[in-house]
């Protein structure tokens, strides 16, 4: 992809840059983040947003909590636990950001108890090397969850996407994106139908814009058109990603894709979910349990910062919701696909199954 999300600039002094989504797709502009203090920021008001993109970017946030005013390595340690429970509470569904920053913690507590007497240079080397371990992994992670999903896509199909599961919510070149982004290096030809994905229309700002640098033929619809599309014939597939999938398989996904589950359903549209591994969150078994986030009022009451809904009106705005495993026809991750998923078969794919 011609644009990446983030990226690590330097070595271990080094910072965090990331492409302000706020701005696309009218400018392409990158943040800075040499604190802890920014990098939150820009985690909570959505300029750097996907699971994994999150999860990648707190792992390099423990980096930057290495410099803020530690002085040896006990000192750093305690730090590093107060910094990831701070960028923790940025953002509560997207389980990425707390498989990130426990992997980061648990590699620093691993080498200061297997290095007894390293210094803090030391450890911040330590904790660098975990984090840009988490981005290459990822980065590799998108392009073998495109390989394995891209045999779903038929030539000259319509395929039906919502919110952005591409490269700026990745370290590589997404989830749901990157399957579409393989077959079409494979010469297949097909339709992609972006949902706008109200209220802060990723679909229309950032889908559209990354599958046309791709040169994928691409039409945004208002959320509300899918099911008439679906009537007429033209989508043949649906595909999402996750920010989260419970060990049963139900699945919490940008604010509309349970609805859009249900309509391919009523269809018989086949429904496809693209997440990477460390989306699964076996600690809790069903979606019912997956805490949903609940976003300001004025991202539905404002656009572009106009007021559209009338002073005094209540808003509700969950950013997420559950779609239940019936309604998926596979889970793809970079290990392959999980057909019809279940507890027993996603435990099975995830090497978890207890003999």
């Amino acid at each position: 992809m011609a644009t990446s999300a983030l990226r690590w600039i330097g070595g271990v002094d080094g910072h965090l840059e990331l492409v302000d989504q706020r701005k696309l797709p009218g400018e392409l502009v990158a943040i800075q983040c040499r604190s802890v203090e920014p990098l939150y920021d820009a985690i909570k008001t959505l300029a750097v947003r996907g699971a994994p993109a999150i999860g990648v970017a707190a792992g390099y946030g423990l980096v930057l909590a290495l410099r803020e005013g530690v002085r040896d390595v006990q000192e750093a340690l305690a730090g590093l636990d107060r910094q990831a429970a701070y960028l923790a509470s940025s953002r509560p569904t997207a389980v990425n950001l707390f498989w990130a920053l426990e992997r980061v913690k648990n590699r620093a507590r691993a080498f200061a108890a297997s290095h007894p007497g390293a210094c803090l240079q030391d450890l911040q080397q330590a904790v660098f090397y975990e984090a840009s371990a988490v981005f290459e992994e990822d980065v590799q992670m998108c392009r073998r969850i495109g390989e394995n999903g891209s045999r779903l896509i038929q030539d000259g199909s319509g395929v039906l996407t919502h919110c952005n599961a591409g490269a700026l919510a990745t370290a590589g070149q997404g989830t749901a994106l990157s399957v579409l982004f393989e077959a079409h290096r494979q010469g297949k030809r097909f339709t992609v139908y972006a949902d706008e994905t109200r209220p802060l229309l990723q679909g229309a700002r950032l889908t559209a814009w990354e599958l046309q640098q791709a040169g994928i033929e691409t039409v945004v619809l208002c959320d509300a058109m899918a099911g008439w599309l679906m009537k007429q014939g033209k989508i043949h597939a649906v595909i999402t990603g996750a920010d989260r999938i419970a060990a049963n398989g139900d699945t919490a996904n940008k604010i509309g894709t349970y609805t859009l589950s249900v309509l391919a359903a009523k269809h018989k549209i086949p429904f496809y979910v693209a997440a990477p591994s460390s989306t699964f969150d076996l600690s809790i078994k069903t979606g019912s349990e997956i805490p949903i986030e609940q976003r300001p009022a004025e991202e539905v009451t404002q656009i572009a910062g106009k007021r559209m809904v009338p002073q005094g009106i209540g808003v509700y705005n969950p950013a997420f919701d559950v779609t239940s495993a019936a309604m998926i026809t596979a889970i793809i991750t970079e290990r392959g696909v999980i057909e019809r998923p279940l507890a027993r078969k996603i435990a099975g794919h995830l090497g978890t199954v207890r003999r």
